[in-house]
């Protein structure tokens, strides 16, 4: 397999990548261009006007909206914002393209010279075999762990194509199709198209740029990012040079990654086939080939030797745009806190450990619901917090595939939980029993406790006289505890615990026992 063979080629070779994302702003409610909805899916053909269909006559208007987006993505990822940009037509036949020309930008994108921190550790890392003197990595404190700076050229603005359906082909493809068919409701959406430069050089790193970018994309409340949707779509330029040369490989354009894993087996593929066909003493085809994911191989699309000529010219419909420093400054101040801040104050003022809090703050939902909960319940508790919903909420969520917005349980809830356990209200094996119910019924812990009699025994008088009478009727066990077999604590405890129903206070049930056991 490819990612077995990875480890060895990249020994031999670097792997230069960049990526092309694009991302559906989907949370614009209308089309770039004009006003019909944008939304998935749908009766096909029934989201369209003579705008997106490119009928004649019909004139374009920007949608403000989209613009602002896009200028804020690029400032959540430090790109510097042109003080002047325009749109320009590029022009090109395709079928699902109504007009034969798209709305894009061509020299002077909204977004330029932007930058992105990728964290890289575990397994992952060991893909890369320079960073200890690459120039755009940061060794980390964790063994091998690294941190890689990837440029960003570009992000510009345009709008995405219709949908072609390939009837009878395999996968949905051209190849062996009976006839195909096109759906507009797409056309005309708001797109945003970021460039990399080519600084990725593991599989591994394209996926978590990737990753990262998404979320960031989501808080920022921009799109859904939904890549099985489509509304946010990965290409790969990849390449392969001999370890020491400076002089770039023929580059190949990999598509059809609708998943992260898909991304990383692709490249990883891709990087493991250059080197075959180099070994071979072939020689790599400048071409797009199309990922497989159920035959896990890339095959050739098209050829890319000759460059296209999109006869880009200035959008003669529409007047070119002038932010001020003012208008930039003020979308700046409507950014969100961002993913890396939330881990790093995650870490700074609860205490977590650096993986969890990475982990609640890669989810917008989950690090609001952790926030939510955390004021309520206090932040000495940030931790319990945190333990309860990477544990039994997190697994509640994936069992139910629901987001916590869609849960019965509310941050308030699981505080209030948290605060029964540690006031010993309820015990932790307890407190999972009263976690389902608030599953199931929506109840408050406290509710459900009281309803149900779950109230923890703490009283020393009353726990005192059920040890009495345990070690009264136990005189034997009592012996061989005070001759050393001091395991037998869990006996006594296990007898208490059965004549309480289960309602006794552990902690004081251990001190009254090693206190009448000791005397």
């Amino acid at each position: 397999m490819a990612k077995d063979r990875l480890a060895e080629v990249l020994e031999e070779y670097e792997a230069v990548i960049g990526l092309e994302i694009h991302t559906e702003i989907t949370s614009a409610n209308t089309k770039m261009f004009c006003g019909c909805p944008v939304e998935f899916g749908g009766e096909p053909n029934t989201r369209v006007c003579p705008v997106c269909l490119g009928m004649p006559g019909a004139l374009p208007v920007p949608n403000e909206y989209a613009i602002e987006a896009t200028v804020l993505a690029g400032l959540a990822i430090d790109c510097e914002i042109a003080p002047r940009s325009q749109f320009h037509r590029k022009n090109y036949f395709y079928p699902d393209m109504p007009k034969n020309y798209q709305i894009s930008q061509y020299d002077l994108p909204f977004c330029e010279r932007g930058n992105l921190d990728v964290e890289v550790d575990g397994d992952g890392a060991s893909q890369r075999t320079d960073s200890a003197h690459a120039a755009n990595v940061t060794l980390a404190d964790d063994d091998g762990a690294y941190v890689a700076r990837i440029g960003i050229t570009r992000i510009h603005l345009e709008e995405d194509t219709g949908k072609m359906v390939h009837v009878g082909g395999s996968e949905g493809r051209l190849a062996g199709a009976t006839h195909s068919l096109v759906d507009f409701n797409r056309a005309g959406t708001p797109l945003m198209e970021l460039v990399t430069e080519p600084d990725i050089r593991t599989p591994e790193e394209a996926r978590r740029f990737a990753q990262k970018l998404r979320l960031i994309w989501l808080s920022l409340g921009i799109s859904d990012c939904s890549m099985e949707e489509g509304s946010m779509r990965v290409d790969a330029n990849v390449s392969i040079r001999l370890r020491g040369d400076s002089e770039l490989g023929t580059k190949t354009e990999v598509k059809n990654m609708n998943s992260f894993k898909s991304l990383h087996d692709a490249l990883a593929h891709e990087i493991v086939r250059q080197a075959e066909v180099l070994a071979e003493g072939g020689r790599i085809v400048q071409e797009t080939r199309h990922w497989d994911a159920g035959a896990k191989r890339t095959s050739s699309l098209r050829s890319k030797e000759e460059a296209h000529d999109y006869r880009y010219f200035p959008e003669p419909d529409m007047v070119p745009f002038e932010f001020t420093s003012e208008w930039i400054d003020e979308l700046r101040a409507k950014l969100p806190e961002l993913p890396d801040a939330r881990k790093h104050r995650f870490v700074a003022d609860y205490g977590l450990p650096a993986a969890d809090a990475a982990t609640l703050a890669g989810d917008t939902e989950m690090a609001e619901f952790f926030d939510a909960a955390v004021t309520i319940a206090g932040g000495e508790w940030a931790k319990l917090v945190a333990n309860w919903m990477l544990g039994e909420f997190s697994a509640l969520l994936n069992a139910e595939a629901i987001a916590p917005s869609e849960s019965r349980i509310v941050p308030a809830m699981l505080a209030e939980l948290v605060g029964l356990v540690e006031d010993g209200t309820i015990s932790s094996k307890q407190a999972k029993d009263v976690f389902a119910e608030m599953a199931s019924s929506g109840d408050a812990p406290g509710a459900i406790v009281e309803l149900k009699g779950m109230k923890q025994v703490s009283d020393t008088d009353e726990l005192e006289q059920v040890v009495d009478r345990i070690l009264e009727a136990n005189p034997d066990e009592v012996a061989r505890y005070r001759d050393g077999k001091t395991g037998l604590i869990g006996f006594f405890v296990g007898q208490v615990m059965r004549e309480t129903r289960g309602q006794a206070n552990p902690q004081v049930v251990n001190e009254v026992l090693e206190r009448k056991l000791e005397g």
